[in-house]
């Protein structure tokens, strides 16, 4: 598998679509600019959906991947290592902050167990029935998942995809359950974005206090002299350094961007599955949205360097998809208004002129003698 493949099946949103739905924008009785970042949403959501008007989300979907990385034994999260199977319970029993919003937005999540580190037995078979291994490896001395498995795990991603879209989802919230995620998700970045450990380091979604921040720091200083001989092989990269759940990520998003289906990102973990995304088809993130500002460095690296702007900025650091999912009745909302504002109605003739300032015969206007211009400057002789 080559993920560089994806460039070529990848196109834009339909750009005449797009100038069609802002010249439909100007025409609204709402003034152009009145709703600020809406009129941008509306018009994007039109050029995705090629359609005009645009159509309303009515069928949003919250896809989370859950995984252990090894890294977690270094103590660099606020979460136990191999705990991630606890943050999947907590969303099945509705008791996480992502399973609240998601109840009450009335928005269906599927879970994908990519590489929990925790028997089968504990949760429901639809999670782990597609399980690609138990864990992922330390990536500050050893890879992540082999070669074979991380193929195996952007097929799986590839696999979510189609499943989505062939469903009727018309649009995904895409966000993760891990223990360990964000140190691989910023070694990814720092590696891609070429800048060094300390600047890509944050605090995670648990938050850590100063030591166990060291202490990830160093844990990616290390992992990223592992990732910088492999940054020319975005699968490869995936191996060394990321992991399963970041690699079906990775594969997720890459298909959604083919099959034309819009993402919005939730956190680190996610923007960085997307920047390596974007290392192998440039054109796929204009089918994301980023959500929020999770206060995570990496991300606010890795979406500067995609161009995208976060929706929101309420300083949610929870992760686990909560982000990008309160961000989801702000694009709804944009979709509504763009497509239900009435138009203006056309102006009226005036005097016997149309509004072309033409008269009723279909001639221009002649101008009465002794009036315009030159008559004027007479006048004024």
């Amino acid at each position: 598998m080559n993920l560089d493949d994806f460039s070529d099946l990848i196109q834009r949103p339909d750009g005449g679509v797009r100038r069609d739905a802002e010249e439909r924008r100007e025409r609204l009785t709402v003034p152009p600019g009145a709703l600020g970042r809406l009129d941008e949403l509306g018009e994007w959501l039109s050029a995705a959906q090629q359609s005009v008007p645009v159509k309303a989300v009515e069928q949003p979907r919250l896809v989370l991947f859950a995984g252990d990385h090894g890294v977690a034994e270094l103590g660099v999260s606020g979460r136990p290592a191999g705990g991630a199977h606890e943050l999947v319970r907590a969303a099945l029993d509705g008791a996480s902050p992502v399973s609240v919003l998601a109840r009450r937005f009335s928005v269906p999540m599927r879970i994908v167990d990519v590489s929990l580190d925790c028997d089968p037995e504990l949760l429901p078979e639809s999670v782990v029935r597609h399980r690609v291994r138990r864990g992922s490896g330390r990536i500050d001395i050893e890879d992540a998942i082999s070669a074979e498995e991380a193929e195996q795990a952007v097929r799986l991603g590839m696999a979510i995809a189609d499943e989505e879209a062939d469903s009727g989802t018309d649009l995904v919230v895409l966000g993760d359950l891990s223990v360990g995620g964000t140190t691989a998700a910023a070694t990814l970045v720092a590696a891609l974005c070429g800048t060094d450990a300390s600047v890509v380091t944050g605090r995670g979604g648990a938050g850590i206090d100063d030591l166990t921040w060291m202490r990830k720091c160093a844990a990616i200083r290390d992992a990223l002299r592992r990732a910088r001989p492999v940054l020319g092989d975005q699968l490869e990269l995936l191996a060394t350094s990321g992991g399963a759940d970041l690699a079906a990520m990775t594969g997720f998003l890459l298909q959604s961007a083919v099959r034309r289906m819009p993402v919005i990102l939730d956190g680190v973990v996610s923007a960085a599955c997307a920047l390596v995304a974007q290392r192998a088809a440039f054109r796929a993130p204009d089918w994301w949205l980023a959500g929020q500002v999770s206060g995570e460095p990496a991300q606010t690296k890795a979406l500067d360097r995609m161009a995208l702007t976060p929706l929101l900025d309420h300083g949610v650091t929870v992760g686990e998809g909560s982000g990008a999912l309160l961000a989801l009745p702000l694009v709804q909302a944009a979709a509504a208004l763009a497509a239900e504002l009435p138009e203006r109605e056309p102006e009226k003739a005036v005097d016997g002129e149309d509004a072309d300032g033409e008269d009723a015969d279909g001639e221009d206007a002649e101008p009465e003698a002794g009036s315009g211009p030159e008559a004027a400057a007479l006048d004024g002789a």
